[in-house]
Formats: structure tokens, sequence, C-alpha cells
């Protein structure tokens, strides 16, 4: 049986389709960022003040997924620091991977150096030692907040309201917020005082279009990939099938990764469309796992409320959701939460492209929310029946 694994490892370590996976990764930042100059030299204006030590304005940047936002924000920062690095620091914290105000904080403070128990600090402790930390490193700091929307809707703005109102509280450094976002609507549906505290510059990244996205495919497949095995039709294929879906240019990476991947699984010399058609599939199927595998609980139990409610063959609205999710919860013998926030995880999961949210007027009955599945309803319950306590519990 080892001569199996033998075999992985030989295909592995002479692919006849990879010269390096490096550069295709997602979170690889190359050193050029093609059709993104303006967006780079406008950003490069605003934090550039912190090669002279001071603290440049708070920089808000929206823009669909893959639209460049993440990589261009490391980019100038990383030019920059490298420029003058006696001069500021910068810290990058993915508030989605880190979803609690908690960890935010204690990412910052392990970064700048310091160190945070895992848990059972207060929130006020955390706060006290994050700014000691800060005033500690007797320079800028600037701090970006990467997919900051998912923070705000689990936990509120309160931190990010801390954040603003750092600076009166520190002697010595100062802070900057750079927050980045695929929600444009964040801002407005900030507490008024966070608004006021932020006064934040804002830049939108637009979606990149399908020649924009061959050409950066063109580029990366020259050093990933080994020279013939992608085709100029498999490049505009992925560019196509990405740009379709608003720009996202990770997602056209993804596609043309996995699709070398599946060719080389296969024993091929060549990446060919069909196993970029193959890769489509496979990375639908992986993104939708991961997405309602980590939901918090009751974001489950909420999807798991409209699956059941889908067997009535037509559209549910918020209410009956609400109602078969008590009738879950009683089952439980859990506390449910209210029918407003109910609402708000249905808002949630058609945001995530899990289910299907979309207002309907019924006349003199006024408008309601219609909402369907968008993913097949024998998968939903394959990924939720991994979770142990939400096993037994649907019919």
């Amino acid at each position: 049986m080892s001569d199996i694994i033998d075999n992985i490892i030989a295909r592995v370590q002479v692919s006849p389709i990879f010269r390096s996976r490096e550069y295709m990764r997602p979170d690889y930042v190359p050193d050029e960022l093609p059709h993104r100059e303006t967006q780079i030299r406008a950003l490069g204006d605003i934090l550039v003040h912190a090669v002279k030590g001071e603290a440049p304005s708070n920089v808000f940047i929206y823009g669909l997924t893959g639209t460049g936002k993440t990589a261009v924000t490391k980019f100038v920062l990383s030019n920059l620091h490298r420029r003058a690095p006696d001069k500021f620091s910068f810290v990058y914290v993915n508030a989605r991977q880190s979803d609690t105000p908690y960890r935010v904080m204690a990412d910052v403070i392990e970064t700048l150096g310091g160190k945070v128990p895992f848990t059972g600090l207060s929130t006020a402790e955390l706060h006290r030692r994050l700014q000691r930390t800060v005033n500690d490193v007797r320079k800028v700091v600037i701090l970006v907040l990467d997919e900051l929307d998912a923070l705000i809707k689990r936990h509120g703005d309160e931190l990010l309201y801390r954040l603003t109102r750092i600076n009166v509280e520190l002697s010595v450094s100062r802070v900057s917020i750079v927050g980045i976002t695929n929600d444009v609507t964040l801002v407005d549906e900030l507490d008024p005082r966070v608004k006021s505290s932020l006064g934040e510059v804002e830049q939108v990244f637009p979606p990149y279009n399908a020649v924009e996205l061959e050409d950066i495919l063109k580029r990366r497949a020259s050093v990933a990939f080994k020279l013939g095995v992608v085709s100029d039709e498999v490049i505009s294929l992925c560019a196509a099938l990405a740009a379709r879906e608003h720009g996202d240019a990770r997602r056209a990476l993804d596609l043309l990764r996995v699709a070398g991947e599946i060719a080389e699984r296969e024993g091929k010399q060549v990446v060919r469309q069909e196993h970029v058609y193959q890769a489509r599939t496979e990375i639908e199927r992986d993104r939708m796992h991961d997405v309602i595998q980590t939901l918090p609980f009751h974001s489950k139990l909420v999807l798991l409320s409209i699956v059941e409610g889908s067997k009535r063959d037509r559209s549910l609205t918020t209410g009956e959701v609400f109602e078969i999710y008590r009738g879950l919860t009683r089952k439980l013998g859990l506390e449910s939460v209210t029918q407003r926030r109910v609402s708000d995880i249905v808002n949630e999961l058609d945001m995530l492209g899990v289910i299907t949210a979309s207002v309907v007027n019924r006349g003199r009955y006024g408008k309601t929310k219609e909402i369907k599945l968008s993913v097949d309803r024998k998968s939903i319950l394959e990924v939720l029946n991994e979770d142990e306590r939400l096993h037994g519990i649907w019919s």
C-alpha cells in the first residue's frame, strides 16, 4: 500500500504541469499588480505620510471579492515600509478568520511583540494591553482590518469605535486604520459616533473585465506552469467564466490552478478546457462546503429551517422560516434568537449565495421576502450533518 503514497509524492515532485504552485496561491502578492495602477497611486498618496512618521488618514476600501483590494493594500504598505521601517509598522488582520473582538486585538498585540492568553482577559484589560503595546512601538502603526463587515455584522462596531479613539489614549505612537470590505453600505450602517471618529477616506475598486483577467492569468501562468502546458484558449475560458462572476480575479486564478491540479492527477501533459469545467464544479462544491461548515450555530439552524421548509415546493417567507426555526430550538432545548435576528441571518445567507431572498410586492397584502435554496438540498444536509449538535433533528 505504501507504493500508492510513493507514486503520489513522485507525481508532485516531477509534475508535468506545474513549475511552481506558489504563484497561484490566493494570498501571493506579485511584484506587479496589472490594471490596478490607479488604485495603487491613490492609496499610496494617502498612506505615504507614514514614511515621515505621521499618521495618515483612515481609509475604507470597498469592492467585490477578487478585485485586488487586499493585494493592493499589502503591496503599497510593504513597499512603503521597506523604504521607512523605522517610521511605521503595519499589522494585517483578517476579521473573518479572527472573528471576535478579542481575537482581533490579540492578533494586533502579538504581531507587535506582546503576549496574550488565548482567552480569559476582559475586553477592557485587553484594550489596555493593546494601548500599552502600541505605545511601546513608538511609531505610527497602520492597522489593516480585512473583511471587516464579517466582524461588525456578528459583534457590532464597538471594537471599531475603540480603535478609532485609541489615539486620544496614546502618548507616543499613533494608529491609522485601513478597513477592507465587500459591503459598500457598511459605513452607512455604523453608529454615528464611529462614523464621526473614523473621518475616513473612501476608495472603491471596480471589478476586472475579461481582457484584464486574461492578462493577469497569462502573467501568472508564465511563472507557475511549465512551458506549453496552458493554452491561450484555456486562459481565455478561465477569464470569461470569472468575468461573468463580477470580475473576480481570485476566482479566475482558482479555476486555472484547480484545472492544472486535475490535469496533474489524471497524468496529462497539458491543461484542457474540460479540466476548467471540472474545476468550476469542484470549486463551487468546496466553497459551499466551507461556507456552510463555518456558519455560527444559529445560522446553521436557520439554514436547516429553510431546508425543511423547502419540502413544501414553494418559496418561504421570513415568518415561516422563523416558526420552523423556533420548533428546532425547542427540540434542542435552546433559547431562540429574535425574529429580527433571523431576518438578518437570512440576509447573510443570501449574501453568501446559499439561498436567494428577494422582496416581492403582494399588492394589498404588502411586501414580503420570498426565500429559496440556491444549493442542492442534499448537499446542504450532508455538510450540516458534520455538526454533531444537529444529528437526528431533521426529518
